[in-house]
């Protein structure tokens, strides 16, 4: 049994004198072994990455980066750019394969167009903009997608605290979008994933903790997962949260706790206990430096180059000056794994 199990083990009794900036067990550090191109501006720039997996040629595997200034860029998994879409302020976005239709699809948050919807070719990767959804709303903020009992479906956040539910319809030729339910949480959100297995929505609150919601329940409404306060190790801002898909809706909810520059893993399934934390730290054989300040992260549990157990992506804010050629760094999840003693769970 590892260190940060023991500790882990002892949790309950500690949780009321537990600070709320420091976990009760220590934060590992684990590296990344490679980083993307620059977005390609600076100041606040680079936000929120999505993984696309080739069905055909895992080598072939993207990350869709956001760049707030301009739109979305496409890089490879050796990080250099395949393409760039100039589509205004694009804040967060999501990816999700094999939904049914003739092609992958991808949303974004757009502050000035509401939904952004990308299609991705399955054969080639070529990502192209589709259409826009206006929400109605203002300033669309987080975004995530998944795959509802119909057709696929987008959770929108808002810095209000608000979260709708969008059902997205249609084809390569244009698309359309049916606001489904309306959530309010007190404060401001961001990140989400859908955990189409549990049948949860998962959502993070910056100034409070992370939800789950059981979406496809018309009366449900948000359960806590985990506070800042619970001193588990989460610190404001809580922003990205993504999943580790095991099989049988096992895996990993991992959250970033932005201004200690560490991220907090949970077990995916209720009662979520908290695994651990790691930081991301400078490779310096790779010539990558560390992560600061995180954003938007996303994981994916298929096999990749380099990527065994599957790949992490977060967002640095450095690189290495603060907001200043902001980019995306990738990171084996199999360091992870070994670095706080996980267990190897089948990816889904």
């Amino acid at each position: 049994m590892t260190l940060a199990r023991l500790v882990l083990a002892s949790a309950s009794a500690l949780a009321l004198a537990a600070c709320a900036s420091v976990p009760a067990y220590p934060t590992v550090a684990v590296m990344p072994l490679a980083e993307t191109g620059v977005v390609g501006a600076t100041g606040d720039s680079a936000d929120d990455p999505a993984i696309w997996v080739s069905p055909t040629d895992p080598a072939q595997s993207l990350v869709l980066g956001t760049n707030k200034q301009e739109g979305l860029v496409v890089f490879a998994l050796d990080g250099s750019e395949a393409q760039r879409l100039p589509l205004g302020p694009i804040n967060n976005v999501d990816v999700r394969q094999g939904l049914g239709g003739p092609f992958d699809l991808a949303v974004a948050s757009n502050d000035t167009q509401g939904i952004s919807v990308f299609s991705i070719k399955r054969a080639t990767g070529e990502v192209a903009h589709i259409n826009d959804i206006q929400t109605g709303k203002a300033e669309p903020y987080g975004i995530c997608l998944g795959d509802g009992k119909s057709r696929p479906i987008a959770g929108v956040t808002y810095k209000d605290g608000t979260i709708e539910l969008w059902e997205i319809d249609g084809e390569a030729d244009g698309v359309t979008g049916k606001l489904v339910r309306s959530v309010k949480l007190a404060t401001q959100l961001e990140g989400c994933v859908f955990d189409e297995p549990n049948g949860t929505l998962v959502i993070g609150e910056e100034e409070h903790g992370i939800w789950t919601l059981a979406y496809e329940e018309a009366d449900s409404q948000p359960v806590e997962l985990d506070a800042i306060a619970a001193g588990n190790g989460l610190v404001a801002d809580v922003e990205g949260v993504s999943i580790w898909r095991g099989k049988d809706g096992k895996g990993w909810i991992v959250a970033s706790a932005q201004a200690a520059n560490r991220y907090v893993v949970y077990e995916r399934q209720a009662p979520h206990t908290p695994m651990g934390a790691f930081k991301i730290g400078e490779n310096t054989e790779a010539g990558v430096d560390g992560v600061t300040h995180t954003d938007g992260i996303d994981i994916v549990s298929a096999a990749l180059p380099q990527y065994p157990r599957g790949l992490l992506t977060v967002q640095d804010d450095a690189n290495p000056l603060k907001e200043q050629d902001q980019n995306f760094k990738l990171v084996s999840w199999a360091d992870v794994e070994a670095a706080l003693g996980l267990p190897l769970l089948e990816a889904e």
